[in-house]
């Protein structure tokens, strides 16, 4: 009786809970994709913001699964200087927020 009762509370968790690093990083990347999509929203031609999107919705549901810790830190920075280019080309087209 007394180990059903520690089994149950034990398995309140999903079995697959994230580490605080991996649930803040998850948060990262996921205000990452919303802040690519929203600057994407910005671009002028519908062909550009199309291909745009669509090419950062694929990048990022490929990398979905990716457990490799430095692989997941590069693959940040790389995000992260695509939204800045993306921020600086739209600066110099002189498209508003």
């Amino acid at each position: 009786m007394f180990a059903s009762v520690h089994m149950m509370a034990s398995s309140r968790l999903p079995p697959a809970a994230l580490t605080l690093k991996q649930f803040l990083q998850r948060q990262k990347v996921l205000g990452l994709y919303r802040n690519m999509l929203r600057s994407i929203r910005l671009v002028p031609d519908q062909g550009d913001r199309i291909y745009l999107r669509d090419w950062a919705r694929d990048e990022f549901k490929q990398n979905k699964n990716a457990t490799n810790q430095d692989a997941i830190r590069m693959m940040i920075t790389q995000a992260n200087m695509h939204l800045d280019e993306l921020q600086s080309s739209l600066a110099l087209a002189n498209v508003k927020k």
